[in-house]
């Protein structure tokens, strides 16, 4: 990778594995963006809704995205800004399916990367940005107890909801990323650098990576 030139880097990565941490820590190191989950981020900053709400009704309605601008934004049009670029979406549209939210990710990713080298964790970019030039593509895991009781620490919840939010989130993604791309997120081929937490800080996470990159 050419850290001299615009590049990107996709950090995909399991809840609980602390990737979203190390992604945000590495792209201050590289005084670049971290599109962390701006999709999402957008919509709770717009709307005042939480992200275990959209998650929730992302993985439970085929439809999702309709009902939720059908119950916060009444007229016929809502805007979304993200990175600078403003996206417009029927909000009554009855046929807005999850295809239609994969393109407009799609969308996002590219011109969020257009814009410059960027750090960008999970919305499957590792396969929308597959064709970039200069492109690293990470994957963050970490033990299902380790990962227990980080979800359990950082959210405040009991063994029991933790480990029903984990598989519940695991096989959402996994089942979006297999939909839209014919591919599993679990499979190690997708990646240039696969990192186990098990072991290290996400200070020592990050430090692998930089040198990595710099290779």
């Amino acid at each position: 990778m050419k850290l001299n030139d615009p590049f990107v880097i996709t950090i995909s990565r399991e809840i609980g594995s602390g990737g979203g941490s190390v992604a945000r820590k590495l792209a201050e190191k590289l005084n670049v963006p971290c599109a962390d989950k701006q999709l999402l981020q957008s919509l709770e900053e717009k709307f005042n809704l939480t992200r275990a709400g959209i998650e929730h009704l992302k993985s439970s309605k085929k439809n999702w995205f309709t009902d939720l601008f059908k119950r916060v934004a009444p007229t016929s049009k809502a805007s979304i800004e993200v990175g600078g670029h403003v996206f417009s979406s029927d909000v009554v549209q009855e046929d807005v399916t999850l295809k239609d939210i994969y393109e407009a990710e799609v969308e996002i990713l590219n011109a969020i990367a257009d814009e410059g080298s960027c750090v960008i964790t999970g919305r499957s970019a590792f396969f929308i940005l597959k064709d970039r030039p200069n492109k690293v593509d990470i994957f963050i895991t970490a033990s299902k107890e380790a990962r227990i009781k980080r979800v359990m620490d950082k959210q405040n919840m009991s063994r029991e909801d933790a480990i029903e939010l984990i598989q519940k989130i695991d096989e959402g993604r996994d089942n979006y990323v297999k939909r839209f791309t014919g591919l599993s997120r679990y499979d190690m081929r997708n990646y240039d650098l696969i990192l186990d937490m098990n072991s290290l800080t996400e200070d020592e996470a990050t430090e692998k990576i930089l040198a990595f990159i710099s290779r």
